[in-house]
Parts: structure tokens; sequence; C-alpha cells
């Protein structure tokens, strides 16, 4: 069992990959740099995560904890599968909002190609989002709030890049200085409109 201080290192180093990574980006952050800023040793960093893909893969999954366990509740919460995706969307913005690293993380950082082997590797937490966001399709397409005609996936990818889309620029203008160029209200009015062209043909 793991003592304090290696819960401690392993706390720090989560910390510290973190700001440097959203400042830096992956590639450019050596793991000196990121167990210096941690107060420990490139050593405890690889026994800890095994590298700094291993870190990042850490970053990723703590991170999508909170926020799957949340979508997942709204699998019962919501009165129809429309709703659901529409509090899906509140829930991601929420988190990313009060995350800036956070949101360059992820939005810049989770699906680069790494490594020799050319691969994109998703987070599993990722992959979890994913799945419980076709099933909230799949949900609307039984309840009628989205049309049966369009294939869940398909529906899903749409819907995921087009929010990924908006929050990607909105950091990038931040970044540059140039403030929010739209608040959160306008991409769930943009996002809403989106979600009405899928609805089922009006008899």
């Amino acid at each position: 069992m793991a003592g304090p201080a290696v819960d401690s290192s392993r706390a720090r180093l989560l910390a510290s990959a973190r700001t440097l990574f959203a400042r830096l980006g992956y590639e450019q952050t050596p793991t000196s740099a990121i167990a210096r800023e941690a107060g420990t040793s490139e050593s405890q960093l690889v026994r800890s995560f095994g590298g700094k893909a291993g870190l990042l893969e850490a970053i990723f999954e703590e991170s999508w904890r909170p926020i799957n366990a949340r979508v997942k509740d709204l699998l019962t919460d919501a009165r129809d599968g429309r709703a659901a995706v529409v509090a899906v969307l509140s829930t991601i913005l929420a988190a990313l909002d009060s995350d800036e690293d956070l949101a360059t993380i992820f939005l810049f950082e989770g699906r680069r190609i790494r490594g020799e082997s050319h691969q994109i590797n998703l987070s599993s937490g990722f992959v979890e989002f994913a799945d419980v966001v076709q099933r909230l399709i799949k949900r609307g397409q039984k309840d009628g709030s989205f049309a049966a005609s369009f294939d869940p996936a398909a529906l899903a990818a749409a819907l995921t890049g087009a929010a990924e889309g908006m929050l990607r620029e909105r950091v990038l203008a931040r970044r540059g200085g140039g403030g929010r160029p739209y608040n959160d209200r306008q991409i769930q009015r943009v996002f809403e409109a989106m979600l009405g062209a899928f609805a089922p043909p009006r008899k």
C-alpha cells in the first residue's frame, strides 16, 4: 500500500503536469520540469505513472470520472433523450469553465498522434463518455425526440464535434488575449438549434 508521502507526490505530479501541459503543450513539457515543479524526482514520476504518457492518461481518467458520473445520472433524471443531451452539454461547459487548464488539455491533447506507433490512444474516460452520449441518442430515438433515420454513432460524432469546436475556439480566443468571443448561453442556443434539425419531421 502506498504511504502518505507517495500519495502526496503523486497528487503534486498530477497538478504540476496539468499546469505545464496546458501552458506549454504535452510534447514541449519535459518530465524534468514536471518533477521539479512538483518538488519530487523523475524516478518518482516513473514509479507512479510509468512516464509522461501515463501521467497524461491519469489526468484524463481522473478528470473524466466525475464528469461521467454526472452524465450517467442524466440517463434517469432527464425527461427525454434530447433534454439529457442538452444537460450533458451543460455538464461539460461547467467542468471546463471552472478549470481552464483542464479545458486546454481536453481540447488540444485528447486526440493527438503520439509516439512511434502513430496511433491515437483515446482515454477510457472519453470512450465511456462517447458511449453514454450514443445511449442517450438511442433513447431519444425511442421517445421521439430524435429522428430514427439517423445513425446514433454519426449523430453523436456530429454533436460532440460541434460542441468541441465551439469550446476550442473560445479557448483559443482567450489564450490569444481576445477574451470570450461568445458565452455559454450562445453555445447552448447553437447546440439546441442543431438538435432541432435532428428531430423527427412534424406530421
